[in-house]
């Protein structure tokens, strides 16, 4: 007990500071067999393009993000300084098949830098291959010092939070397409990231999923802290409140974020939690019941404003026909963020209201 108080208190944040990540990028692709494990790659190639020179990958894999193919020299001549882990694993694995691909990276000059729980210096030939060359390894899902537990004291500022049915449908591409459109309408907002590629994409944020427990609502606290009444943060979600293995995480972030305003995202078609089909997904109602219900403890003026629907995979036509459809079930706006249009328009003025 007495760690804990000792450890500071949200009430005065510590400063979060910028990561110096080297840029920019040749993203790292494993051996992903297709897109479903490559989150961290899309995330780069979709919002920071500027910074992906082009992507590699083990022997014989089948996945691409459709960027030109370079080997670490290429890349490196092309003018990358860091080589991504773009691929994620089960666990946050660092595979042992990868190594070779890694040492291969730093001896032609690149940094690594990695989103994954395993730590890249804790393997013993990453460590002295960075050690010969003179390179680093960058650790990205690695929580600041000092985490506060959770004031629950109100904030000066708005914020917005992007929750889900399941993981995996879109927070983050719905937390950052928000972001933009309310600084495209002259307002004062920052993208918060809570996740390893939100962190590389934005430069700065905390990866909650890696903080221990007692201090995650404390560290969203000090994610968003105080700011000027005019002010949105738009925070990036993790997992959901209806997921068996994460819901602890969504919990503390969404208590200690203390959103005005949540957009829930859900992906289309989708009925059953990913990889745990013994678990249905909740309807739209039942979500934002639960969730706003939840959220109600640290703000109790919180409000959803909306569904942001992931409609990959459809037509234009057909994404259309969804996105009404659901509107028209539950009475709120419905939009597909990454499709734009006036659905995506009618969603950021709900949030704004």
């Amino acid at each position: 007990m007495s760690i804990l108080l000792n450890r500071p208190s949200a009430a005065s944040p510590i400063p979060l500071a910028a990561l110096d990540l080297p840029k920019p990028y040749l993203l790292f692709l494993g051996d992903a067999a297709d897109t479903t494990f490559l989150k961290t790659g899309l995330g780069l190639r979709d919002w920071a393009p500027d910074l992906c020179i082009a992507e590699h990958k083990c022997a014989g894999a089948a996945a691409t993000l459709e960027l030109p193919v370079m080997p670490p020299r290429a890349a490196y001549a092309a003018g990358a300084r860091a080589l991504v882990l773009s691929a994620a694993s089960i666990g946050g694995a660092i595979r042992e098949s990868w190594i070779p691909y890694l040492v291969e990276a730093l001896a032609a000059g690149l940094d690594i830098i990695s989103g994954a729980h395993d730590r890249l210096a804790d393997n013993g030939r990453l460590r002295q291959a960075a050690e010969a060359h003179g390179r680093r390894l960058i650790d990205v899902r690695t929580p600041p010092p000092g985490l506060p537990i959770a004031s629950g004291r109100r904030r000066s500022g708005k914020r917005l939070l992007t929750v889900g049915t399941d993981c995996a449908l879109g927070k983050k591409y719905t937390a950052l397409a928000l972001a933009e459109a309310f600084r495209a309408r002259g307002l004062d907002a920052d993208f918060r990231a809570t996740g390893q590629t939100g962190i590389m994409i934005a430069g700065r944020g905390i990866p909650i999923d890696a903080v221990v427990s007692d201090f995650v609502a404390g560290a969203a606290e000090m994610l968003s802290p105080d700011a000027d009444r005019a002010h949105w943060d738009v925070i990036e979600g993790q997992g959901s409140l209806f997921h068996p293995s994460y819901a602890g995480v969504s919990l503390g972030l969404l208590h200690g974020s203390q959103p005005d305003v949540l957009i829930l995202c859900h992906a289309h078609g989708r009925d059953r939690i990913v990889g745990l089909p013994d678990y249905p997904l909740p309807s739209i109602g039942r979500a934002i019941e639960v969730t706003v219900q939840q959220a109600q403890l640290t703000n109790p003026a919180v409000r959803c404003a909306g569904v942001s629907l992931n409609t990959a995979g459809l037509s234009a036509d057909e994404a259309e026909r969804a996105i009404a459809a659901l509107a028209r079930d539950w009475g709120l706006p419905v939009a597909d963020p990454m499709r734009g249009g006036p659905a995506f328009d009618r969603l950021v003025e709900a949030c704004l209201l």
